[in-house]
């Protein structure tokens, strides 16, 4: 089975372009480079980039070359593909910033350097372009009335704030970056998110009319959950790679909390378990299912920090919500730990008070605003109101309510938000 297949029968692939040629060509022309390009817009990756991220590692396992482009160029215009507004121009310290950032989330995933995956900056050879020089060699290939039926353009034609000329050139710069890709490492194959085929083909074209050679596009589709949710959006915002906008905690329980109907789907997408393991859960309800989730939730960290911090998570998980004797039947292959774990609340986010603040007394809704259970004084007074805080397991109905160290249990306080969040507090004497 070839990588396309591979991908395709894990749900990835959406559409391709020359569906008989990318399977001779990833069969018969080994290794093949591929990449994909990341948009440095913030510090850190989330959950709804994971499916490039996977892809471009499924590439690499498979004995291919890929290349992780951060739009360093790119991103001082903004790609309107998805967008119904101008995004926010950043600086080129901003985006050089993000790109550091970016690169070392995605070396937990496809390894650098030593012949294998690659990371470039389209700034390195967009940002020094002579305009003039560029419109009369790459603009002329580019015909207007097809770039104003791409689907990433006509929806911002459509919109109230209409579509900025600057934004109008990221097409001419995304199939530039494919040319430069083609000629300096050989690639011949991009991929991407559905929202980016109007630039993949319109990099195809550019090769095609300027160097007499066939490349070759493939998108994934947008990930929901099937409660219609985006993929990696919660009511507390996006779920971060990095860990210290999302911690290992955190990122493990985002994955437990699963829906029931998108754990095959999630398994398939986000580990590298084999199939024939994950086909089987399908048939799984309840505790079982359950089961499947904590294998799911413990991979899923596993790739995005490391095994330590997964297995620090999934003890702390055990600490909160009980033990999980984890078949050694299902998910194989999984190295997740399956004995009944003892107490550990290794990975619980935790922090420190001085006992004096304590004795003290610190107001409920203070407290909870500043371990970052909540963003403000004012939304831990709603969760309160709203009967979701809980102190060492006790429902909080006062939002005055002043903790002292009468409220220790031992040497620490246990603060809870809503059914899955938690944080401990230790006390300095």
């Amino acid at each position: 089975m070839n990588v396309i297949e591979i991908l395709r029968q894990r749900g990835f692939i959406e559409a391709t372009t020359h569906e008989e040629e990318l399977h001779e060509l990833v069969e018969k022309h080994a290794p093949v480079t591929c990449y994909a390009g990341f948009d440095p817009t913030g510090p850190s990756l989330h959950v709804g980039h994971l499916l490039p991220v996977m892809a471009l590692a499924h590439m690499q396992r498979a004995g291919h070359r890929p290349i992780a482009l951060v739009g360093g160029g790119t991103g001082l215009v903004g790609d309107p593909s998805g967008k119904t507004e101008m995004r926010q121009l950043l600086t080129l310290a901003d985006v050089e910033q993000n790109a550091r950032g970016i690169k070392d989330q995605l070396a937990r995933f496809i390894e650098f350097g030593s012949g294998g995956a690659e990371l470039v900056n389209n700034a390195d050879w967009l940002v020094g372009l002579k305009y003039i020089d560029f419109l009369r060699d790459i603009g002329r290939h580019f015909s207007v009335n097809r770039m104003l039926r791409a689907e990433s353009y006509r929806v911002r034609l459509e919109s109230e704030e209409g579509l900025n000329f600057i934004e109008f050139n990221y097409m001419l710069l995304q199939a530039y970056d494919f040319l430069q890709l083609y000629d300096t490492h050989g690639c011949r194959l991009q991929i991407g998110g559905s929202d980016q085929w109007g630039n993949i083909v319109a990099g195809i074209d550019l090769v095609r009319r300027m160097r007499q050679v066939e490349t070759y596009g493939a998108t994934f589709p947008l990930v929901t959950t099937s409660g219609g949710a985006k993929m990696g959006k919660t009511a507390q915002g996006a779920i971060w790679l990095d860990p210290q906008r999302t911690s290992p905690y955190d990122y493990y329980q985002f994955w437990i909390n699963t829906d029931d109907r998108d754990v095959v789907r999630f398994l398939s997408l986000f580990t590298f378990l084999p199939m024939a393991e994950i086909e089987p859960v399908a048939d799984l309800r309840d505790t079982e299912l359950n089961h499947a989730k904590a294998v799911l939730a413990y991979e899923a960290t596993k790739l995005a920090h490391d095994p330590d911090e997964a297995i620090n998570a999934h003890k702390a998980a055990v600490r909160m919500f009980g033990a999980r004797q984890i078949p050694d039947t299902l998910l194989p292959s999984s190295d997740i730990p399956r004995r009944v774990l003892q107490d550990d609340d290794a990975g619980v986010p935790t922090s420190e008070i001085e006992n004096s603040e304590l004795e003290a007394g610190i107001p409920v809704f203070k407290l909870y605003q500043q371990v970052g259970l909540t963003d403000s004084a004012s939304a831990a007074r709603r969760l309160i109101k709203q009967g979701g805080a809980y102190l060492n397991g006790r429902r909080i109905d006062q939002q005055d309510y002043l903790v002292t160290t009468g409220d220790l249990d031992g040497e620490e306080l246990v603060l809870r938000a809503g059914k899955k969040k938690y944080h401990k507090i230790r006390i300095r004497p």
